[in-house]
């Protein structure tokens, strides 16, 4: 065995890349697991092909996954990698322009036969692996194929069965040369495997393989290791944004005593929300796969009105087909959660790509004078407050609330440290039970100071009451085509949600002085990057802050006087500019764009850049 010295690293990124059958996803949340256990931060950005089977070896068919760990505490993925495992040539072509000068390339080389190099459009007789051309990069090949194959030729699997654990070669290459122990990854392949002897064996043995092969051969003469990050004490999990996401609705529920409801379609990126919630019946949640969006959405209207809290799921063309349900909501003024993992559009547009495509959609998106609260999360975990807070807003003030996310965040995994559920705010709920005194008869549309109606379950003796989405007489809840009436009540409506901002938080600054040169106004999954780019210029000294929006509608009250506390404002957004319109509408700020829209998010070295424009 080769002498090896241990080389500590402050962070490292790692994409692992290659044929959507390759196991990659696994590869990398598997090692993911693994860095949360030891204590890491970390932060991910699975990217998936849109196609559900592309051709095998294609470009189209690539899916990688991006790990960032690190000793200190990170709020992206990473923009460029330290280390690229390429699975074929397709894998290579697609992410090379992603990886560091001087970065590891590890790769298989059976993936850059001819016909996998024919299929990565690479010209004729050209292999990147022989030719010179990644001369600047440390590029280690292997035949993981072939060793896979090896290790397995005593078992009784077929060849594609075999094959299938080839990922976990590399897994086990990687956990030898980041100095990591195997046993997450060993205890969770008994958990899957445990009832299938040969599957479990073989996927361990070749696990194991690729260990001993790192630990044997001479490509490598160092191995790395990065030490615990310093964080708030507490117990973490590694976590996605829709499994948080789910965690939050669910404690919400426990808190405010109402029964949840899912009625939802399946739709990339949101259909693991539905997956989580179906897991947790013993909560007392129901979960309805729907046979379209608009079913999935009426089913939650009508468990609302039945005194239950309705959620639906879904992305941008969903959010579309549910237009006018949304409607009726508002008509109806019910809690409803209309939750919008958002991709790239128009139409099917990037099922599997990221885009804050849907803020303009969840302003105005509906027909009529339609206004509803809007909340978005900016980080997967972050997901749990954001939609705890969106829950609270729906049932206090008696209105649905759109929540945004998006596939970025959805898929994206990051440290999560279990909050106690003594800690939680309670959600405070109240249903009209009776006739209060000297009340005659029941009126649907009488309101409190917030404008809020009362919350009637059917059947409760002596509040008979009729709702609709036709227009209502305001107080009775009767069918009205007053014109005066219609005015008064879409006035309410509005005047309704903007009453919610005297019950929200009032903006703060995340990073930075309370006045400057430069204010970085973020929603959503904009934070990591925003944040990390002006931490990078605050150290050199620069008057430059961060402020990141959670609730969109309305707008915390003291937003005007932040903004105009700084001689410049940035706006980046992954769309072509949405938030930037809104700001401009209601506050006449000459906000400047940073528009990114490739389904891929934008990068802390872009807005350093951009930033330093704007300071010059």
């Amino acid at each position: 065995m080769p002498n090896t010295s241990i080389q500590q690293l402050e962070d490292v990124v790692i994409k692992f890349a290659g044929d959507s059958g390759d196991g990659m996803q696994l590869t990398g949340s598997q090692f993911s697991n693994n860095t949360a256990l030891i204590g890491n931060d970390l932060s991910t950005f699975p990217d998936f092909p849109a196609e559900i089977r592309a051709p095998q070896g294609t470009l189209a068919g690539v899916s990688g996954f991006q790990l960032h760990f690190s000793s200190n505490r990170i709020f992206t993925p990473g923009d460029a990698c330290d280390v690229l495992v390429a699975m074929n040539a397709a894998a290579l072509k697609a992410n090379l322009k992603g990886l560091k000068k001087g970065g590891i390339i590890i790769a298989n080389t059976d993936g850059f036969d001819s016909k996998n190099l024919r299929l990565a459009n690479y010209p004729d007789g050209i292999n990147p692996l022989e030719d010179g051309s990644l001369a600047a990069y440390q590029l280690h090949t292997m035949d993981v194929t072939k060793m896979t194959r090896e290790a397995l030729k005593d078992t009784t699997l077929g060849m594609k069965e075999k094959d299938r654990a080839k990922n976990m070669f590399v897994l086990g290459f990687l956990y030898w040369l980041y100095d990591r122990n195997m046993d997450s990854t060993e205890n969770f392949l008994r958990d899957k495997f445990g009832k299938k002897q040969d599957i479990l064996d073989s996927n361990l043995k070749v696990l194991h393989a690729g260990y001993h092969f790192a630990e044997t051969v001479e490509a490598f003469s160092t191995r790395y290791r990065v030490e615990k990050a310093r964080m708030e004490p507490g117990t973490y999990r590694s976590i996605t944004g829709n499994t948080a996401l789910a965690y939050g609705l669910v404690a919400a529920s426990q808190k405010s005593g109402l029964p949840l409801f899912l009625g939802t379609y399946p739709i990339t990126p949101a259909s693991d929300i539905l997956h989580e919630l179906s897991k947790l019946k013993n909560f007392g949640i129901r979960t309805f796969q729907a046979e379209d969006e608009i079913a999935g959405i009426t089913s939650a209207i009508g468990a609302s009105y039945g005194g239950h809290m309705g959620i639906t799921t879904t992305s941008g063309p969903g959010v579309a087909l549910k237009g006018e349900a949304m409607g009726l909501a508002v008509m109806l003024e019910i809690p409803l959660l209309i939750v919008d993992i958002q991709r790239g559009g128009p139409s099917t547009g990037l099922p599997t790509k990221t885009e804050q495509s849907d803020l303009l959609q969840a302003y105005y998106g509906r027909n009529g004078e339609c206004p509803m609260p809007v909340i978005s999360a900016s980080t997967p975990a972050d997901c749990f407050d954001a939609i705890f807070e969106a829950f609270r807003i729906s049932v206090q003030h008696m209105t649905p609330v759109i929540f945004l996310s998006d596939g970025y965040i959805a898929n994206g995994a990051e440290p999560w440290r279990f909050p106690k559920a003594a800690d939680l705010q309670d959600i405070t709920v109240k249903f009209k039970t009776g006739l209060a005194e000297g009340e005659e008869q029941f009126m649907p549309y009488q309101r409190d100071e917030n404008l809020v109606r009362p919350w009637a379950v059917p059947g409760t003796a002596g509040l008979e009451h009729r709702i609709g989405g036709l227009e209502k007489q305001n107080i009775t809840g009767n069918v009205s085509y007053d014109p005066e009436n219609h005015q008064v009540m879409v006035k309410i409506r509005q005047e309704k949600v903007d009453k919610i901002a005297d019950h929200i938080p009032l903006q703060k600054i995340e990073i930075g002085p309370e006045k400057g040169k430069v204010l970085v106004l973020g929603w959503g999954s904009t934070f990591g990057a925003i944040k990390s780019a002006v931490l990078e210029l605050l150290a050199e000294g620069h008057e430059v802050a961060h402020a990141h929006l959670r609730h969109l509608r309305p707008f915390p009250k003291n937003l005007a006087e932040i903004l105009n506390s700084y001689d410049k404002v940035l706006i980046p957004e992954i769309n072509n500019g949405q938030l930037i319109k809104i700001i401009r509408d209601q506050y006449l700020i000459d906000a400047q764009g940073y528009n990114k829209i490739m389904g891929v998010p934008i990068t802390k070295g872009e807005l350093v850049t951009k930033i330093r424009e704007m300071l010059a």
